[in-house]
């Protein structure tokens, strides 16, 4: 199931970002960093994001029977480009994943943002987390030449992926 998330859902969020940071990003991050991420911080950050996100922000959360087991997020494109949104972020548990999840929770925001006037999507990864580079060009985002960001631990190099039409992605079961 997947569902707006609200204030109420803000110390499940916090776990799975979390988890799913050092599930993910194990090899790819400093160790001592993803060591010292805090559930309890990142719930404070979506508590009060979500109690007042910004104008056509959205975080939908996807639950199983047993809980929240990920969720997506994002808004206008930070590069303000007319008619573009962009997933800041999307992180599903291990557990969760290869059962079309992501897939549904892709396509979900990219419904909210084609309603509220985006014909466009973007998505940044790193570009050395292949199974989600390769989870994106499945739906088929457009990379991007990788780039330098400043990142945990110094430089990193993020790639992102384009869709020049969102109405492809809203279509998708």
């Amino acid at each position: 199931m997947i569902f707006p998330a609200g204030p109420d859902d803000a110390g499940a969020l916090g776990a799975i970002h979390v988890a799913s940071w050092r599930e993910t990003y194990r090899g790819l991050l400093p160790d001592s960093y993803l060591a010292r991420l805090s559930p309890a911080v990142h719930a404070r950050r979506f508590r009060t994001g979500l109690q007042k996100p910004a104008e056509h922000e959205a975080t939908l959360a996807a639950a199983d029977r047993d809980g929240l087991v990920g969720y997506v997020a994002g808004g206008p494109s930070r590069a303000r480009r007319l008619g573009e949104a962009e997933i800041t972020t999307l992180y599903l548990l291990e557990t969760a994943q290869g059962q079309g999840t992501g897939r549904r929770l892709v396509s979900s925001i990219a419904r909210v943002f084609a309603a509220n006037g985006a014909n466009s999507l973007l998505i940044s990864v790193l570009r050395d987390n292949i199974p989600a580079r390769g989870f994106y060009e499945h739906l088929g985002g457009e990379a991007e030449a990788p780039r330098r960001e400043p990142g945990p631990g110094g430089v990193t190099y993020e790639v992102s992926y384009r869709w020049p039409d969102i109405r492809g992605l809203i279509q998708m079961k």
